[in-house]
């Protein structure tokens, strides 16, 4: 129920007529049962009775434009729904485009937040989970109304009748209920054995496995693993319809048996003359409405349930904490002149490890920073706690002499340019990329494409700048090396006039050479600016003006390059040479 209001209460938010047509339906709806139900009594018993033609005239009239009445005012609600569906789809993917962009990043690099999102997408988009819960509801509303005026009525004939409707129900309801238990049992044998069979077919449909597999003949390996999976997909599928046909014809057989009795019992209360025809008329409407309801109430609470386990993930990620929005102490409205790490521990939500473990130091204005350490040292991380992406657990960071968190937001993020190691480049020309203001200025635009080595790549291109990366909305687009694509995103970073730039890996895709020449002509761009390397390699460090060595997120060594190097059992050392080794050219 807590979870059914949180869905009402969102859709009301997005639409209250919405809302309140689909419940105003629901209530006109059982109007209409009720109004078939009773008023063709009094009809029959005119006819059988007085046989006043003028009356009866009347009651055939009623009945008729009631039924027009409501006829058209359900379809008047239905068309208005429908109209409002595609209001109602677009608003919920702003909703859920609006909880991504708002939600803490420290859920957005957890696999299982990841995973959580991609559930909840799924959930409302693929299968309309949430469309379909809420029409469950309205329905089960229905229902609701429409059998407590139906008990109602046949409550004026006697209590056997219902009791018996009632006893037949609940029978019905543990042969569905026996059906439901076994669904489940199934859904725990297929999805395996599913999973298995999905995964060879897409073997034979994927192109990029089609080279291993021609060249080491396997075609007929994965055909065998397909058909075998397959034969015990359809083999589990067939015991599901056998149980399937059981159920459902020993309902129909119950239900034939409730129809006859409910007809010779009503029958036999004519008979006796303890009701008349229109009455008999009335009952049976009565009786057969009755069943029809609860198997459309019990199917409606079953599809409600399983609507809701589908949309847990959908309710989990949109209760997820947001960012929190704390009222700025301090606008940063100058350069970076001096930034400090004191005492700075952290560690990943869900998580005991300390990825940072009590981080001291200080980089000063105009300095070039490197930060080197193996895979897991704690050196992306070190740069999100500085971009303001996390929180550190302990210990605090001051950018000129003021907590990095007592900062206006977006006048601290201005001061930064960043080029992170899974940088995202958008389906926007190459101007636009690089470029994210409205602020133009052609000639730095054209000097740092020329810094960077993309001057005789662009030039090449009928459009130059304005030439759109990837082919996905312009075919004249262009599809750039995955080298290229780095340059672009540093353009970008160095195109930013903030006062602090950082280099985390962005150049893994090139060669150590390309890679060295990328990093001396960004050193000179940034000029006085204080900027932050992170590279495995070493091409970085011998230009910069100190090298952070971070080792199991401990700082280890904090100093120059000809100071570290003569250091030679540090791990700098150790690094240093091996890839001079590598690298070095005969």
């Amino acid at each position: 129920m807590r979870k059914l209001f949180f869905l009402f209460k969102m859709f009301f938010k997005i639409s209250p007529m919405y809302v309140i047509i689909l419940f105003l339906a629901s209530i006109f709806s059982s109007f209409q049962v009720f109004l078939n139900v009773i008023l063709p009594k009094f009809l029959v018993d005119e006819l059988l009775g007085k046989q006043d033609i003028q009356k009866t005239i009347i009651i055939a009239s009623i009945i008729v434009l009631a039924n027009v009445l409501f006829i058209f005012i359900n379809k008047s609600f239905d068309r208005y729904n429908k109209v409002k569906s595609l209001y109602i789809e677009n608003k919920l993917l702003a909703i859920m485009s609006k909880k991504i962009m708002s939600t803490k990043f420290q859920y957005l690099e957890d696999p299982y937040y990841l995973d959580l999102k991609e559930k909840a997408v799924f959930a409302w988009r693929n299968q309309n989970s949430l469309k379909r819960a809420i029409n469950h509801s309205i329905e089960i509303f229905k229902a609701v109304i429409t059998l407590s005026g139906l008990v109602a009525i046949l409550l004026t004939l006697d209590f056997i009748i219902v009791g018996a409707m009632v006893l037949i129900v609940i029978i019905t309801l543990i042969l569905r209920a026996l059906f439901i238990k076994y669904q489940l049992t199934f859904v725990k044998t297929i999805v395996p054995i599913n999973r298995k069979y999905n995964y060879y077919i897409s073997l034979a449909n994927d192109i990029r496995y089609s080279k291993d597999i021609k060249l080491y003949e396997m075609g007929d390996m994965i055909s065998d693993s397909y058909y075998k999976y397959n034969d015990m997909v359809m083999n589990e599928f067939g015991k599901l319809y056998v149980k399937d046909s059981l159920i459902e014809g020993s309902i129909s057989v119950i239900n034939s048996i409730q129809t006859f009795i409910t007809y010779l019992y009503i029958g036999y209360k004519v008979f006796v003359g303890q009701i008349g025809l229109g009455s008999f008329t009335m009952y049976v409407n009565g009786a057969s409405n009755f069943s029809s309801n609860f198997k459309n109430l019990f199917d409606n609470f079953l599809g409600l349930f399983q609507c809701i386990s589908y949309l847990d993930p959908f309710i989990e990620f949109m209760h997820l904490e947001d960012e929190e929005k704390v009222e700025a102490k301090h606008v940063l409205d100058r350069p970076i002149e001096k930034i400090e790490f004191v005492n700075v521990s952290f560690k990943y939500p869900k998580s005991d490890k300390l990825i940072l473990d009590n981080i001291s130091f200080i980089i000063n204005k105009g300095e070039k920073i490197s930060i080197v350490g193996l895979n897991g040292a704690g050196k992306t991380t070190l740069v999100k706690l500085l971009c303001r992406l996390y929180k550190p657990d302990e210990g605090e960071i001051y950018v000129n002499g003021i907590n990095i968190q007592d900062y206006d937001y977006l006048s601290y993020i201005n001061e930064i340019s960043a080029v992170f190691q899974d940088y995202k480049l958008f389906d926007y020309s190459i101007k636009d990329n690089i470029i994210t203001t409205n602020e133009e200025d052609d000639k730095k635009l054209n000097g740092i494409i020329d810094e960077v080595g993309l001057k005789d790549r662009i030039s090449e291109l009928k459009n130059g700048v304005n030439t759109n990366l990837n082919r996905n909305f312009d075919l004249e687009g262009v599809e750039l090396s995955q080298g290229q694509m780095q340059k672009v995103a540093i353009a970008r970073s160095l195109y930013k006039d903030s006062s602090l730039v950082i280099l985390d890996e962005p150049t893994s895709a090139l060669d150590p050479l390309s890679e060295a020449d990328i990093y001396q002509n960004f050193n000179s761009m940034v000029k006085d600016k204080t900027a932050i390397y992170i590279s495995h390699r070493m091409s970085s460090s011998v230009f910069c003006d100190k090298i952070l060595v971070i080792e199991e997120g401990k700082v280890k060594d904090y100093d120059t390059h000809s100071n570290l190097m003569k250091k030679t059992d540090s791990l700098y050392y150790k690094l240093f040479n091996s890839q001079a080794k590598n690298y070095s050219l005969q």
